[in-house]
């Protein structure tokens, strides 16, 4: 459940005017993601976007522990609106639903995630604060996860 976080990276928020991007800018990108309830983490990120890795990033919220599908998803106007529902490579279903707000060099993104463990429902709160860094991504091996 504590690997939700980097899922609302999506899972890479709200910085200056949100009306004049489109999109995210490519670049040297550092975001936080935290799992606000049902339990408190915290996992900080640095990674290189490039104009495809942006494309991806944009129609959605997924990583290395789920697969996501997001029926209704818009990113306009400098905002984010995003339900779907997320599986494990275990198959373990959760729903996610996520409103955020984004700029050329900022992406905030909260979710409201729900599935059950055990035959318990369980639900909770995520978010993603995203920042631009630097127009040029650092060597390779510079990257770190923190």
């Amino acid at each position: 459940m504590t690997r939700l976080a980097p899922l609302a990276l999506a899972l890479a928020a709200l910085a200056g005017p949100a009306a004049a991007a489109d999109t995210i800018l490519p670049g040297y990108w550092e975001s936080t993601n935290r799992m606000l309830s049902p339990i408190r983490t915290t996992d900080v990120e640095k990674r290189c976007l490039t104009k495809a890795d942006v494309e991806k990033f944009m129609m959605g919220p997924s990583n290395r522990h789920y697969t996501c599908t997001y029926p209704t998803k818009s990113f306009a106007g400098g905002k984010i609106l995003l339900k779907g529902t997320c599986v494990s490579k275990k198959g373990r279903q959760v729903a996610v639903s996520g409103e955020g707000a984004f700029t050329a060099t900022s992406f905030n993104l909260t979710a409201n995630i729900a599935t059950t463990f055990a035959g318990i429902p369980i639900s909770g709160r995520a978010s993603t604060e995203a920042r631009r860094i630097g127009d040029v991504c650092p060597p390779k091996d510079s990257e770190t996860s923190d």
